[in-house]
């Protein structure tokens, strides 16, 4: 009798373990991605680099010895910058609790909210910086990875005003994510701000079948600017502007792939405006068969298709 019940049991027992095993990696996909797509796929961080991993000890070192604000921030950048967007999204929550009046780390969250697709979540944050920095002087933000001259290039207004511009965009609302583009560009002082800016003004009034003002965006815009690290956003421009011709265009796509996926959605949206949804939707395509889901142009290269698809 002992027997038959050994032999009943082994089964269940086998069956009880599979469970088990099957909820243990349930759990750990709940604690590894990072977040949904657009599409409906499951994103996860990439390994990142022994440099990166270096300056996140150093950051963390810093912020244990003297949990200021300051350190905060550059450790919450870090943490980031890793690839671990939801643990910098929360350890920004926590130093809000204790910072509620510093717009930073509502920009820096607000970030973040957008590399996990939470739009929503990412307005309110550039909303509640934007309302925190009202009649406060403008001041440069410094550069998480700084650029081959060790120039910063954008200020801390005009990067909360970027990034709203670019939450409201990704969730289809052009004439808000137009306003805050324009909010950005007055508040930004450099050669570089001024591409990055007149990019996604440029593509907003098209959108808006403002032919006109999308053209005067541009006119500013010529070879001879400075231009210290956006140069995608630069060549786009001039490619709007018929100065460069595609071929130049992708041929200058090359070096970090966040300035690929700039380069590459420019002239998907450049496609869409100009009536070529296939094309377009081919170069989307082609964004989103790499890795690198956190930047600007994939998202943006999802956020599109995503509509498309509908």
């Amino acid at each position: 009798m002992k027997k038959n019940i050994f032999f009943i049991a082994l089964p269940l027992l086998l069956f009880l373990a599979c469970q088990e095993s099957k909820k243990e990696a349930t759990r750990q996909a709940e604690v590894e991605f990072e977040a949904i797509s657009l599409l409906g796929d499951t994103l996860y961080a990439s390994t990142p680099s022994d440099a990166v991993l270096a300056q996140l000890e150093e950051k963390k070192a810093a912020y244990k010895n003297d949990p200021n604000v300051e350190n905060l921030i550059w450790y919450g950048r870090y943490i980031a910058y890793s690839g671990a967007y939801q643990e910098a999204i929360d350890f920004y929550t926590m130093g809000i609790e204790e910072f509620p009046e510093d717009a930073r780390l509502y920009r820096h969250r607000g970030h973040r909210y957008i590399s996990t697709r939470q739009f929503d979540k990412a307005i309110a944050d550039f909303e509640k910086a934007a309302q925190l920095r009202e009649g406060k002087e403008n001041e440069i933000e410094p550069d998480g990875m700084p650029n081959a001259r060790n120039i910063p290039v954008s200020t801390l207004n005009g990067n909360i005003f970027y990034h709203l511009g670019l939450a409201h965009y990704l969730k289809g609302d052009d004439e808000a994510a137009l306003a805050a583009y324009e909010k950005s560009l007055a508040a930004s002082r450099m050669d570089d701000n001024l591409v990055s800016n007149a990019n996604w003004l440029y593509m907003i009034n098209r959108r808006l079948g403002r032919e006109d003002a999308a053209m005067e965006v541009l006119d500013p815009i010529d070879q001879s600017l400075d231009i210290i690290e956006n140069t995608a956003y630069h060549n786009l421009c001039l490619f709007y502007k018929a100065v460069i011709s595609e071929e130049t265009l992708t041929a200058a796509a090359s070096g970090a792939l966040s300035s690929n996926d700039a380069i590459n959605y420019g002239l998907g949206n450049w496609y869409l405006a100009e009536g070529d949804t296939t094309r377009a939707l081919e170069v989307f395509d082609e964004i989103l068969s790499h890795e690198g889901w956190a930047s600007f142009g994939y998202i943006a290269a999802e956020a599109d298709k995503a509509r498309l698809s509908r």
